[in-house]
């Protein structure tokens, strides 16, 4: 670990990070796990930089915070490399560009996004977003509950999860904080006691209200909203990056209670659109809430909402690196950790019902144009699942059928 700043090699580890990222941050597309595998490639085997037990470790640790484990694995290298400074440099060059992108493709879609060939483009992405949803979900069912003695447990905190966001007027972030006592309550050493209650504690009620009128898109800056606006932004994605655990696509149930149900600033397509941009482009798909930010408040709301989201994980990566080395085996982290992942599960199953209704148009009499939006999810999921095939390969054909039905009446 470099801490002596004065090293004279120190600005050359700097721009070496900066150069290094910039390009990730460009290039790094198909998910958090080919992020992991570019890094390892750059920063194991060309440059020499960790051993590869160091980044597997680093790996360990950082997929067990909050947030998008591939960019914290990247302040963690950063970190490693040349300390507190290192950190900021890796994580805000790996970020940085898919950042502007996004708010780019925000700008475009919000402005010409009722143009009828863009419309038609967003018809086919949206049944390809929600496949990747649910393939996400089916692979981390297959993982939290699959047999064994803690089957019951993660079952009953999924499903109450589940129960409590489908019909009752349950906050997210709190059902999460919830699920994670439940959970050292259920798996913590020396509380076998408390285990038959345990689940009792998801039904306090928290805060959630019927969705507003949607909000209009802000001007291109979103100055007239800041007053209005910016301290909601930062303090809901400043939540959002401490409490969502499981990587970026985790953070999909949270937008959708809250930004679309709860506070109205996005339509159920428009947040759907947003996060087929946040698939499209490079870099860590948590930056969707660029996008939310850009519709609430111009590009000043898409700043506020990137920093408040990505700060938590600067913090728990650059400040508490050497604790969390430590921590990681603790049984209590452990347990809370096991608590809050059936919760995401539930949670994004939940989500998940009114998407499926959005893509497949199931708000109209069902057409010609629902079956084929059926037939693309599930072609998309099979592909997902049984061929392994890349989520970029299957939203450019969705774009493409999206493109191809482009001249038919909605009504067909």
């Amino acid at each position: 670990m470099l801490k002596n700043f004065s090293n004279p090699d120190w600005r050359d580890r700097l721009r070496e990070l900066a150069a290094l990222f910039w390009r990730l941050g460009c290039t790094g597309f198909g998910g958090p796990q080919a992020h992991m595998a570019l890094m390892n490639e750059a920063v194991v085997a060309q440059r020499g930089w960790l051993t590869a037990e160091e980044l597997t470790e680093g790996i360990a640790v950082c997929e067990m915070l909050p947030g998008p484990a591939s960019t914290q694995l990247g302040i963690y290298i950063g970190y490693c490399r040349a300390g507190w400074v290192g950190a900021l440099v890796a994580g805000l060059c790996f970020i940085t560009p898919a950042w502007l992108m996004v708010v780019a493709l925000a700008w475009a879609y919000f402005r010409y996004g009722t143009l009828p060939a863009v419309s038609a483009l967003f018809l086919g992405l949206s049944p390809v977003v929600v496949a990747i949803v649910l393939a996400f979900c089916w692979t981390l069912g297959r993982k939290l509950l699959a047999g064994g003695p803690n089957a019951l447990p993660r079952w009953t905190i999924a499903l109450i999860t589940f129960l409590a966001l489908r019909y009752s007027n349950f906050g997210v972030l709190g059902l999460f904080v919830l699920a994670g006592l439940a959970g050292m309550c259920w798996f913590g050493p020396g509380l076998g006691r408390l285990r038959a209650i345990a689940p009792i504690g998801l039904a306090s009620p928290l805060i959630a209200t019927l969705s507003p009128e949607p909000l209009a898109a802000a001007s291109l800056w979103g100055w007239e909203r800041m007053g209005t606006y910016g301290g909601p932004l930062a303090w809901f994605f400043l939540r959002a990056g401490t409490l969502v655990f499981g990587g970026g696509l985790t953070i999909v149930p949270l937008l959708e209670l809250e930004v679309v149900q709860r506070f109205g600033w996005l339509t159920r397509s428009e947040f759907l659109h947003g996060v087929a941009i946040g698939q499209v482009t490079p870099g860590p798909v948590l930056l969707t809430v660029a996008f939310v930010g850009y519709k609430v408040a111009g590009i000043l709301g898409a700043l506020i909402a990137a920093v408040a989201a990505f700060l938590p994980s600067f913090g728990f990566v650059g400040l508490a690196a050497p604790l969390l080395r430590r921590s990681r085996q603790n049984p209590w982290v452990k347990a809370f950790l096991q608590g809050i992942s059936p919760a995401v599960l539930g949670a994004i199953a939940a989500v998940t019902v009114p998407l499926v209704q959005a893509a497949l148009l199931l708000d109209r009499p069902i057409g010609g144009l629902t079956l084929v939006m059926t037939g693309l999810l599930g072609g998309s999921l099979v592909g997902l699942l049984r061929f392994r095939l890349k989520a970029w390969q299957l939203l450019l054909v969705g774009a493409i059928v999206g493109l191809g039905l482009g001249w038919l009446p909605r009504s067909w």
